[in-house]
């Protein structure tokens, strides 16, 4: 019995070590986790670059990869560092239901172009179409340089057609596109994010480019890349006496239009960004034409406009601080949204519809052209 006694405290004392020898591994593991941790966040805090609460209206936080130099606009030499990777940008709960974004994030002086045709304009042309268009989109570009944008004089005026983009997000995309740029010389490039909620920005690029590097044009218009041109009729509205050649701006107007504060809609915009409920009269986005004394004034403008980014609107704020109403078409159903069909009858009369693929441009073009 004696023996069987000392043999169970033995394995008491076993066992009291056995748990002190777990819980000893436990609380080491846990101060392991938790140093860890420590180190992490403060990693985090020191190394990584600061992200900016409204990132969806700032320049791109970029990662070096390789270089390009340009020239601004004011002649001053820059050198952009771009990524190798497409970047990916997240949204926070924060972010959408609180968003400020500094005055003079979207005027155009805080941007440069990477790829430009500052000469192109030396022709004097008398219409300048300009297209805001995402960088990976070259069957649109491609399908416009087929059809409409191929046209270099109608009635015997001097028409240039040129696409806007922004970054592509890496450097396989970025030579592709500068290769593309080698091959039509149509293409301007600039150092802001590609997005949507950045129409703003891509609009008030376009209204510098026009104001620094095409003064000389009569006309200009932004048209968006999904866009079929009657240039034929365009260039007769224009030409035509009663059309003036100073703060004239035409399109689809919209009239009355409430400003959205779902902030589940893509189209929402806080009272913050604009406080007023109901948007000036402004002209639909999807394409306007506008005497080109206006993209210097709009410009301007927007140096004492807060940027919001529903960009059509934005521009209609800029006109109404200068004072100047957009102009109603002699035949407005000439600036049409979407065509029942594609029938020559009906296309032949209008200046411009919605084409909902390039494919369709290109079929809508051939249309016209069978008709004639």
């Amino acid at each position: 019995m004696a023996i069987v006694s000392m043999w169970k405290r033995c394995c008491l004392t076993q066992d009291r070590d056995l748990i002190c020898h777990i819980k000893t591994g436990f609380v080491l593991l846990v101060t392991l986790t938790l140093t860890l941790f420590v180190i992490s966040c403060i990693y985090v805090v020191l190394f990584n670059p600061l992200k900016h609460p409204h990132i969806w209206f700032n320049p791109v936080n970029q990662t070096q990869s390789y270089n390009v130099l340009t020239e601004g606009s004011s002649g001053k030499k820059f050198v952009w560092n771009f990524l190798t990777t497409p970047q990916i940008f997240q949204t926070t709960t924060a972010q959408k239901n609180h968003i400020s974004v500094y005055h003079h994030v979207a005027h155009p002086r805080n941007y440069h172009f990477i790829l430009d045709e500052p000469n192109k304009c030396k022709q004097d042309p008398f219409l300048v179409l300009m297209v805001p268009v995402a960088p990976h989109q070259r069957e649109a570009r491609n399908a416009i340089r087929s059809t409409w944008g191929n046209e270099s004089s109608v009635q015997g005026k001097a028409v240039l057609t040129l696409f806007l983009v922004g970054l592509t997000g890496g450097a396989e995309a970025q030579q592709q596109l500068e290769e593309e740029s080698r091959q039509h010389r149509d293409l301007l490039q600039s150092n802001f994010v590609d997005s949507y909620f950045n129409l703003t920005i891509k609009t008030m690029v376009i209204m510098d480019w026009l104001a620094t590097r095409c003064s000389q044009a009569t006309f200009s218009m932004k048209v968006d890349s999904d866009m079929y041109i009657n240039l034929e009729n365009l260039m007769s509205l224009l030409l035509s006496p009663n059309t003036p050649r100073q703060n004239y701006i035409t399109g689809y107007l919209m009239w009355n239009q409430n400003v959205i504060r779902n902030k589940k809609s893509k189209y929402y915009v806080s009272e913050e960004l604009y406080p007023e409920p109901k948007y000036p009269t402004y002209v639909l986005g999807v394409g306007y034409v506008l005497s080109n004394d206006l993209p210097q004034k709009i410009v301007e403008a927007s140096k004492d406009m807060k940027p919001f980014n529903i960009e059509d609107a934005y521009v209609g704020t800029c006109l109404k601080r200068l004072g100047i109403k957009p102009s109603r078409s002699p035949d407005p159903s000439q600036f049409r949204t979407y065509m029942k069909d594609s029938k020559g009858h009906d296309l032949s009369k209008v200046i411009i519809t919605i084409a909902r693929s390039p494919k369709q441009i290109i079929e809508f073009w051939q249309s016209v052209k069978r008709h004639k």
